[in-house]
């Protein structure tokens, strides 16, 4: 964590995510730790944080400062998919963004949210990146990693046989772009093909055609060469060819996030660029499995996203 050093104590709201996993167990465990780091904001009211507190018979600090985010209250039900919780997760994501888009707070880290749980509460976002892009009318970019290696996603959240028609030209260069402008990478970016092979010159596929007609169109608007040709996925990652880069584009969500976790998946976070904020989030979900079960949890993910807020 030492490598986001700031002078200035950032003041960050964090959303507390779903109740029913371990965000509030990290958020009550780590706070000794994030306090000298940023001034965090908690978005829970008194109630819930009282009864998590209570179930996972740990003491809420006396300088843990909350805010309502002004959600229907609800018995806890640990480790269990549910409305309520959804809802409530929405809600403190939503005071987060407000705190900042007021400039109360100088950023917003997220813990885990459950997607089904927010589709049960009648949540039209699939994640917070979607609801990141319509709160702010920009087109947020995910990008999930660390330092030793950062992977940014042409596509997010959409079905495998609906990738290959999501690429066109007009938008992977926007997206290439926005790349550059967020991140002002110093050293050479990967850009992922699509198929095996990157296509075989065509025989496997002609998407790394419209990849490479949109780096060529990226490399003239910007002056500069700054991404790479297609890779080939199969050995974009290995130790030899991550010599080269610490920043990857991958076309589709698995390409790019099953070599990332198999390789930083404690340390990883999720970053939204393209914004006018700075949102982080740990890079792992609700973790049902150990969640208020007295388990042991790995906290790296959620220091490096509170660290990460200080870099901006």
């Amino acid at each position: 964590m030492s490598a986001f050093k700031d002078k200035i104590m950032k003041k960050v709201a964090i959303s507390i995510g779903d109740l029913h996993g371990i965000g509030i167990e990290l958020a009550l465990e780590n706070h000794h730790l994030v306090k000298k780091l940023v001034e965090p904001i908690y978005c829970i009211d008194s109630t819930m944080l009282l009864q998590a507190s209570k179930l996972l018979k740990k003491a809420i600090p006396k300088d843990f400062e909350i805010i309502d985010p002004q959600a229907k209250e609800f018995t806890l039900q640990p480790s269990t998919v549910s409305s309520l919780s959804g809802a409530y997760s929405y809600a403190s994501f939503t005071k987060a963004v407000e705190l900042a888009k007021a400039k109360k707070v100088d950023a917003i880290v997220t813990l885990p949210i459950h997607k089904k749980a927010w589709e049960k509460a009648g949540v039209y976002y699939k994640g917070h990146t979607d609801a990141l892009r319509d709160f702010f009318g920009a087109d947020a970019i995910m990008m999930l990693g660390c330092e030793k290696m950062f992977v940014a996603l042409y596509t997010e959240h959409i079905p495998l046989k609906e990738v290959a028609e999501s690429i066109n030209q007009k938008d992977l260069t926007r997206f290439l772009i926005d790349f550059y402008y967020a991140t002002q990478p110093s050293q050479k970016v990967a850009v992922l093909g699509l198929n095996p092979h990157a296509g075989d010159d065509g025989v496997l596929g002609d998407e790394e055609k419209i990849i490479t007609q949109s780096i060529n169109q990226a490399h003239q608007i910007l002056g500069k060469n700054i991404f790479s040709s297609p890779l080939v996925p199969d050995v974009a990652f290995t130790p030899q060819v991550r010599a080269n880069y610490t920043h990857y584009i991958a076309m589709y969500h698995d390409q790019g996030l099953t070599p990332l976790k198999a390789l930083y998946f404690d340390e990883g976070i999720n970053i939204s660029l393209n914004l006018p904020i700075i949102r982080t989030s740990v890079d792992h979900g609700t973790a049902f499995d150990k969640a208020y079960k007295g388990a042991k949890l790995n906290n790296l993910s959620y220091l490096n996203a509170v660290e990460y807020c200080i870099k901006g």
